[in-house]
């Protein structure tokens, strides 16, 4: 299986890991680390060092109850690091929901647009679609940002989600998205309880059945807190041991804040099946 992105063809015979960079004053975990163009650059640079295969940039953070930014502010903290990221010659994801923003990061070289809004916002289908071969990644979100942790799905995951996401890559592929541009993350935590997070990796391989490559995000999720008892900033161990048990159910992408040991992990995973 590969995935076609903008200057990419990347090659999913292998887990990719994907590292976050996340240049929000107020993301759950990291937020203000790597706020300035300097320092997410550097970041940036070092996650390469420990092994990422490509890098996720984001300037609006989704966390539960985060306060949307306007267009201006969320281009003015993300274009500066595209522009020099993409010189990294690896893989540039942008963790984005607006229209602008796609358009402004795909004009600057961006080889994937990841959207926790499955491209649901106005324009950003047609700023997809209008792109000779940008790679998509379409997640499914129960609600908002705002209330998802509030007003959390009700029964069972897997069936609303898998619907969800196989409606939304059909859609995107009638506006001749081809379908090796297209990428699906079932959105873990995103207005999800503890119960509901874990039946979608329980039950992965139903969504491995709509036949594109899935990428997961467990990397210090509450989830991995709830089951784990450890806070946010101890979440490293739980975290790599759900990346490996998505990778093992079948996952191709891992989006992660802990490079050095989620690929460390994956090398021990991939030993054991040689």
């Amino acid at each position: 299986m590969f995935w076609q992105t903008t200057r990419f063809y990347i090659d999913l015979s292998q887990p990719q890991v994907m590292g976050i960079v996340n240049v929000t004053p107020d993301s759950f975990t990291d937020g203000g680390q790597h706020a300035s163009t300097r320092t997410a650059l550097a970041h940036c640079e070092q996650l390469l060092k420990e092994g990422a295969h490509m890098l996720d940039i984001g300037g609006e953070s989704t966390r539960p109850g985060a306060i949307a930014v306007s267009l201006e502010e969320e281009l003015a903290r993300v274009l500066p690091v595209v522009r020099e990221a993409v010189r990294l010659n690896v893989p540039i994801s942008v963790d984005t929901y607006k229209a602008g923003v796609m358009q402004a990061v795909l004009d600057a070289g961006a080889d994937i647009i990841n959207d926790v809004w499955a491209l649901r916002q106005t324009g950003a289908q047609q700023i997809v679609a209008a792109h000779a071969n940008c790679g998509v990644c379409l997640m499914h979100m129960h609600g908002e940002p705002q209330t998802m942790q509030t007003m959390t799905m009700q029964g069972s995951s897997i069936l609303p989600v898998s619907d969800f996401l196989k409606n939304h890559a059909q859609c995107l592929q009638n506006m001749g998205v081809a379908q090796n541009r297209i990428a699906l993350d079932p959105g873990v935590g995103f207005g999800k309880t503890v119960a509901q997070n874990f039946e979608l990796l329980t039950h992965q391989d139903q969504l491995l059945a709509l036949g594109y490559p899935l990428l997961v995000g467990w990397s210090r999720k509450s989830s991995v807190g709830a089951v784990s008892g450890c806070e946010v900033g101890d979440r490293m161990v739980p975290s790599v041991a759900a990346a490996v048990l998505a990778v093992e159910r079948g996952a191709r992408l891992v989006r992660v804040h802990d490079v050095a040991p989620t690929v460390q992990a994956l090398k021990v995973w991939q030993a054991a099946r040689a």
